[in-house]
């Protein structure tokens, strides 16, 4: 527990403030706190990533503080590429036409399960981290 968090618990044990203002400044104290830092992928346990995180903490346009929290199960990505193999060929034309015409230069029928699994494995050594004048990003795998 730090320092600050120690006072304020404090000054609510003494009376000085209430457990309401109690709470608000714990959650202002929280707001202030660099976001954790990632282990390295040397110091946490090796084993196969299940999640890609993506976590953003922003100041939205009326100056609150904004969170998003993101976990997708990589399951679920592998189950997308084995499920890709079941989609006809002139829909996956069709599905490419569409998504470079939206900028996203990705061809469907290049996707193959075992190149998945290799990207896995590579996600799970990956933080990428991206300090913003107005946020913080990180995308990592755990």
């Amino acid at each position: 527990m730090n320092e600050q968090r120690r006072d304020v618990l404090g000054m609510l044990a003494e009376g000085k403030i209430t457990a309401d203002e109690a709470e608000r400044l714990i959650t202002a104290l929280e707001r202030d706190q660099p976001p954790p830092m990632a282990a390295s992928p040397a110091a946490r346990p090796r084993g196969k990533a299940k999640y890609l995180r993506v976590v953003m903490e922003f100041l939205e346009e009326s100056g609150e503080a904004g969170r998003l929290n993101v976990r997708v199960p990589l399951q679920l990505l592998r189950a997308g590429v084995q499920l890709a193999a079941l989609i006809p060929p002139q829909v996956l034309d069709r599905a490419n036409t569409e998504l470079d015409r939206s900028g996203v230069p990705l061809d469907l029928k290049q996707l193959k399960p075992e190149q998945l699994e290799a990207l896995v494995e590579h996600l799970d050594e990956t933080i990428v981290e991206m300090d913003m004048e107005d946020g913080h990003l990180r995308v990592y795998c755990e």
